[in-house]
C-alpha cells in the first residue's frame, strides 16, 4: 500500500466559509485503485510557506509516497501551489501536469491555464491537481496508473519503464 497525504489548498476551505469537495473526491478516487491508502486530508490557505513546510514534513517525516494537492494552481495571486511544490521538489515530473493539461484540453480550452507541477522529494513523489471536484475525477483517474508505476520505481519495487 503506498501511504498518501492530501492537502486542500483553499483560503475559503480553511477559514470554513466554504466545504472542501475535492480532497474527499481524491480520498474516494483512491480508495477504489486498492493499492493507495490515504492518510489524511490537510486543509490549508493558500500560503506558499505553510504549504511548503507542509509538503515537506508529510515527505520526511511522515513517510509518505504520494502527496495529492488539490487547489491553488491557477492565475489568482494567492495561487501559489505550484510554487511551493517546487521550493520542496528536488527533481520536476514535468510530464505528469502535461498530461493532466492534454486531457483536460479535450474537455475545456481553459486547462491551458493550469500552472500544476509534480516533483520528487526523497522517495515522495508530489503531484498538484486541479481545485474542481469534476476535474480532480477526470484527471486523477487518468494518471493514477502511471502514478503508481512511477511510484513502484521510485520505492525500487520496479525498474523497467519500457514495455514490450
Amino acid at each position: 500500500m503506498y501511504k498518501v497525504f492530501i492537502i486542500t489548498a483553499s483560503d475559503s476551505s480553511a477559514a470554513g466559509t466554504r466545504a472542501d469537495e475535492s480532497g474527499p473526491a481524491i480520498r474516494e478516487i483512491l480508495a477504489a485503485y486498492g493499492r493507495f491508502s490515504a492518510e489524511g486530508i490537510i486543509v490549508l490557505p493558500d500560503d506558499r510557506a505553510a504549504l511548503a513546510r507542509e509538503m515537506a514534513r508529510l515527505a520526511d517525516e511522515a513517510g509518505a509516497d504520494l502527496i495529492l494537492t488539490t487547489g491553488g494552481t491557477g492565475f489568482s495571486k494567492r495561487d501559489v501551489t505550484p510554487e511551493a511544490t517546487l521550493d520542496v521538489t528536488e527533481r520536476r515530473v514535468p510530464g505528469i501536469p502535461e498530461a493532466m493539461r492534454k486531457l483536460s484540453l479535450e474537455i475545456t480550452p481553459r486547462a491551458m491555464l493550469s500552472r500544476a507541477e509534480a516533483g520528487i522529494r526523497g522517495n515522495t513523489l508530489i503531484v498538484n491537481l486541479p481545485g474542481s471536484p469534476k476535474a480532480v475525477r477526470e484527471t486523477l483517474d487518468y494518471i493514477l496508473p502511471s502514478v503508481e508505476h512511477g511510484l513502484d520505481i521510485l520505492q525500487g519495487r520496479d525498474g523497467d519503464c519500457a514495455r514490450g
